[in-house]
């Protein structure tokens, strides 16, 4: 049955509602960075670029590295964003756009984060490239799906206990990464983690400018909680929804960190940008085998 107008909203050029983008703009190996200025940081190490375009905060470019085609798009700050960005993704690989129909043969992403990120754990300094093998989501966006089955509930039911979670805020779920890239991505250049994903930059990450905040122990009891070796690690605000919606629609995600603050010491890195252009040169060629 096709899927309505109101529901799947294209463009009168036939692109997708939000992104601008058409199926042939798409590759099936997909970076996603959170700055739209990030997307050329990351594309200028490209053999060649045949697709630019940019629509409020998403910046997409496709082009090859190294033969690898690659689409780089940004997606701003936030779940609220990433709901937008994989569905819209997912609609460009197996929804066709003509008939409104799901096709018959759905075709699987590699959706791969490079973001910034701060960590909670004094054992991941600043400067170094973790790995988020899980994430818990403390925004609502998977509640709003049939999810169930992909969060892993004892893990959520544990931090719930352990940092006496208030019933005002969203109820935190954990999902994990796709394994194979996992595998693919890690190194002994790389730390693994369990990554905290936030619905907001102060308050809801414990900094405190003007405004009090419900719960000042919160990072804290964060960096306490231990659950059979699984201590969550870093702060950031996309990866837990990216994974979420990413095993529902049946692609492969992993969210690889530059940590440029370390919120246990204090520390801020003195260099952020080549960080992050170190992290990039490294998933980039994670990418294609080297």
């Amino acid at each position: 049955m096709p899927i309505k107008a109101s529901e799947l909203i294209l463009n009168p050029d036939g692109s997708i509602y939000h992104l601008n983008l058409r199926p042939e703009h798409l590759a099936k190996t997909i970076i996603t960075v959170g700055d739209p200025d990030r997307v050329e940081q990351v594309t200028q190490h490209f053999d060649k670029i045949e697709f630019r375009l940019q629509k409020r905060e998403f910046h997409t470019q496709t082009g090859t590295y190294k033969g690898h085609r690659i689409t780089v798009i940004s997606t701003g700050i936030g779940t609220d964003n990433i709901d937008i960005v994989l569905n819209e993704l997912d609609a460009l690989i197996n929804i066709d756009f003509e008939s409104r129909e799901l096709k018959s043969s759905l075709t699987s992403l590699d959706i791969i984060r490079i973001g910034t990120s701060g960590s909670i754990q004094t054992n991941v300094p600043v400067d170094s490239f973790l790995i988020s093998e899980m994430a818990v989501g403390f925004d609502s966006l998977l509640h709003f799906y049939d999810s169930e089955g992909i969060q892993i509930s004892n893990i959520s039911e544990a931090l719930i206990k352990h940092t006496n979670w208030s019933r005002s805020k969203s109820k935190p779920y954990v999902v994990s990464c796709n394994q194979e890239l996992n595998e693919k991505f890690h190194s002994n250049q790389t730390l693994k983690g369990f990554t905290a994903t936030n619905v907001g930059f102060y308050g809801p990450q414990g900094r405190v400018l003007r405004l009090a905040i419900q719960d000042n122990q919160l990072n804290e009891k964060l960096a306490s909680f231990d659950y059979y070796g699984h201590r969550i690690t870093n702060l950031e605000m996309e990866t837990a929804g990216i994974y979420g919606l990413s095993q529902l629609l049946g692609h492969r995600a992993i969210s690889l960190n530059a940590i440029i603050a370390n919120r246990s010491t204090g520390e801020f890195s003195s260099n952020p940008q080549k960080v992050v252009n170190d992290l990039i040169d490294y998933t980039l060629k994670k990418i294609v085998g080297q």
